[in-house]
């Protein structure tokens, strides 16, 4: 039983939702999020990475970064560019760029969820990650990025946010990236406890994307309840901002590979090996794979199309037949020699939304050999969380990413 909650979002006053939204904080470097806020003085970047507004040489996991973070929120809000919804509420948030769309609820979910599982999960995290959004939720007291939640998709809850889309949005906007966002909010009671009502009959969530922030959400919570020894479970502590989609909606994008050397392996060298473990098929085109356990290899301005031979994987078992696995353990460890691919400095990972000419490119420039993948589907996340196993390093890729800065979570 999922427990979806409706809260008072503090959220940005119309004239500056699109100044102020801003991709989350841990896409980019600090390097890049000075570029982006350098002619926006309203972006959320200076709250969510608010060493941009101290000197460069700031580490940027000191303390001082986080007294600025908490500092120039309390600004923002005072100076009038949020506002404070005056009833618990939910929140429906669209997101559209070019042809696809996805359209998720905003809400809070229980952090006792989360620790008992109802919250599942699927990837590791880091602890210096972790540590990271512990100080800045700690000392902002706010969830200032939601986490990306999916679930089996339920028609009921689906046909009234439907119903819900049909009226005035709040917010309607479109970003630098091209992409659409579009706000309403549901703050009929009637319909927010019948949602809330519906969900108690979801059996599992699954975190898409923000582990880290979860895990901290977590962890400040447990801090919160050492401080506050009779507290109910009531507080708002007890609860973290997410937004959740149904699995009809997520489209997870391809993870592709790049890798900056052939291992000291020549080039013939290399495709022998790799044949021994592939049908290798010369393609004039570029390659972005079409089925399960098909890869694209961009070597010295060539493409090829990779399909892993039968018994090179196990079909049984849930995590050897992912592509990623299949790639990892046929090739990139025993040829190329990458046994973590976590912590190897020889391969770098992008996302699909950059399309295969960034993987041409960097195969051309500082890299050696590049790797286009089949997109993990949605149901093998699901499934792998169920089963209480972890995928592999670097499988999913979602876009659009929801920004950060549009609803904010008090406690």
């Amino acid at each position: 039983m999922a427990i979806i909650r409706p809260f008072k979002a503090i959220r940005p006053v119309k004239k500056y939702v699109s100044k102020i939204a801003s991709l989350p904080y841990d896409v980019m470097d600090v390097g890049e999020a000075r570029k982006i806020v350098k002619d926006n003085p309203y972006s959320f970047l200076y709250v969510d990475r608010a060493e941009v507004d101290l000197a460069e040489d700031t580490d940027v996991y000191s303390d001082v970064v986080y007294e600025q973070a908490k500092k120039n929120l309390d600004k923002m809000i005072e100076r009038g560019l949020y506002i404070e919804d005056k009833e618990p509420s939910f929140y429906i948030y669209q997101q559209k760029i070019k042809n696809r769309s996805q359209i998720g609820l905003v809400a809070c979910t229980s952090v006792d969820d989360y620790n008992n599982d109802i919250i599942k999960k699927h990837e590791l995290t880091r602890e210096e990650k972790e540590r990271d959004r512990i100080k800045h939720i700690y000392k902002t007291s706010a969830h200032t990025s939601p986490v990306f939640l999916t679930y089996r998709e339920n028609k009921e809850i689906s046909e009234i946010i439907k119903s819900w889309t049909e009226k005035e949005p709040l917010y309607d906007f479109t970003s630098e990236d091209e992409v659409t966002h579009t706000v309403w909010i549901i703050d009929n009671k009637k319909n927010v406890d019948k949602i809330s009502e519906i969900f108690k009959t979801v059996d599992y969530l699954y975190i898409a994307d923000g582990h880290h922030r979860a895990a901290s959400a977590a962890k400040v919570s447990n801090i919160k309840r050492e401080e506050n020894k009779n507290y109910t479970g009531e507080e708002e502590f007890n609860y973290f901002l997410v937004i959740a989609y149904p699995d009809s909606e997520l489209e997870v994008l391809a993870y592709n590979r790049t890798v900056k050397d052939l291992n000291g392996l020549a080039k013939d060298e290399f495709l022998k090996a790799v044949e021994g473990k592939f049908e290798i098929n010369i393609s004039e085109n570029p390659v972005e794979p079409k089925e399960k356990h098909t890869f694209g290899m961009y070597l010295e301005k060539q493409w090829y199309l990779l399909r892993a031979k039968e018994g090179t994987f196990d079909e049984e078992d849930i995590i050897s037949q992912l592509d990623v696995s299949i790639l990892q353990n046929n090739l990139l460890r025993p040829i190329l020699g990458i046994d973590d691919p976590r912590t190897s400095n020889r391969i770098e990972f992008i996302g699909g939304v950059r399309g295969l000419e960034e993987l041409e490119r960097r195969a051309d420039t500082d890299m050696k050999v590049s790797f286009s993948m089949y997109s993990t589907e949605i149901n093998d996340i699901m499934n792998i969380a169920d089963s209480g196993n972890i995928m592999p390093p670097k499988s999913t890729w979602f876009e659009p990413k929801p920004r950060s800065g549009i609803f904010i979570h008090k406690f």
